[in-house]
Order: structure tokens, then sequence, then C-alpha cells
């Protein structure tokens, strides 16, 4: 392969592989962030605590969590195939991709508003707040910082899942690490893409941290 074939494949790859991870975590958001915000209302500790929805929701979010995602998206083909109309390629991968990452988002969602000081919650709720308010106000609002840390980590986890996406079709640079690192043993492209990964590892983390650290009012 010369070089401006390489460059191309590679930019072309690199732009799918940002498109799945950008796509999947809103849609997981979509998902996630109100899963997480009804595991601290229903808690025990919560403003409304409703032991069995809590119950309920947490044990569909650890079993979904604890399925491996290369196994979560062979056994979700049939559901897939059913949803989207196909079960591989950049369109068959989304799905499984959302199902993996929505129940991280919410255990995130859950720990970041826990970190609020329930003092600010309880000041809320003796002034006659509505539950709406309480919880885009004082819950997200006091959580944004860590909520945004919790964003940098769920992005870089879903791009480690787009590159294992290309085990079962889907494109991006997990592709080029399939089929010519396994497949035909070039392990210099192989490597070329895994350097890509990386670089937009340290990129999403870094603007992660620094998105967080500005609106820290700690700091």
């Amino acid at each position: 392969m010369n070089t401006e074939t390489l460059i191309n494949l590679l930019a072309s790859e690199t732009v799918t592989t940002l498109y799945l991870t950008l796509v999947s975590t809103v849609a997981a958001y979509a998902l996630g962030l109100p899963l997480g915000i009804i595991l601290v209302l229903t808690d025990k500790d919560g403003i409304h605590p409703n032991k069995a929805i809590n119950a309920c929701l947490g044990i569909v979010i650890n079993i979904l969590r604890s399925v491996p995602f290369l196994i979560l998206m062979v056994w979700m083909m049939p559901i897939t195939r059913h949803l989207v109309g196909t079960a591989t390629g950049n369109r068959g991968v989304i799905v499984p991709l959302v199902v993996a990452a929505a129940p991280f988002v919410a255990r995130m969602v859950e720990s970041s508003i826990k970190e609020v000081d329930h003092g600010i919650i309880e000041a809320a709720q003796s002034m006659g707040a509505p539950t709406g308010k309480i919880i885009t106000k004082v819950m997200l609002g006091e959580a944004r910082p860590s909520l945004l840390v919790g964003f940098a980590i769920t992005i870089t986890t879903i791009l480690g899942y787009t590159a294992m996406a290309g085990f079962c079709g889907g494109g991006g640079l997990g592709k080029i690490a399939v089929n010519y690192g396994l497949y035909k043993y070039q392990t210099d492209i192989m490597s070329l893409s895994v350097i890509l990964l990386v670089i937009i590892v340290q990129i999403f983390q870094e603007a992660g941290t620094r998105l967080a650290r500005k609106f820290d009012k700690r700091l």
C-alpha cells in the first residue's frame, strides 16, 4: 500500500471512529442521564425514595454492565437487525454501543450527583423548589465538574468499544487493526491505527479535564 492510499484510509476510518463515538455517546447520555437521576431520586436518601424502583433499575444496570462488549454485541444481533435492519456495519454497531454505554453513564451520573452536598438539596427543598428545579439547578448544576470528568471517561470508554466493533463488521480504526493486523499481519498499519486511537483518547480526556476545572467553583 502506497503512502497516499494509507493516509486516505487512516483519515477516512478516523472520521468513522469519531462519528461512531460521538453519536453513540449522545444516545447513551440520552438514556443514561435520566436513569442516573432516577437512581438518585429513588435512593433511600433521595428526595423521592422508592426501594422497588431503585432495586429493579439497579439490577438491570448491573447486569448490562457485567456483560463484555463483544459478547453483548453478538447477543444483540437479532435485536439490532430488528431495530435498524442490519446487525453489521456502522449502523448495526451503534445499537450495542449505546446499550453497553448507557448503564455506564447512569452509574457515572449517579456517582457525580451523590457527591453534591446534601445540605444544599435540603435547603432547596425547604424553600419549596419543585423537583425539576432541584434536579436541573442544584443536582446537575453543582455536580457539573464531576459530570464533565465522567463525560470524558465515558467517551474514551465508548471509543474503546468502537475499536472492538471492528470484529463484527464495524468501521473505524478498529477495522484497520483487525483487517491489517490480525488477518494480513501488517503490524505497521495496525500500530498507526493504535497510535491514532491513543491520540484521540488523550484529546478527549484533556478537553474534559480542562472543562471540569473551568466550571469547578472550588477552584
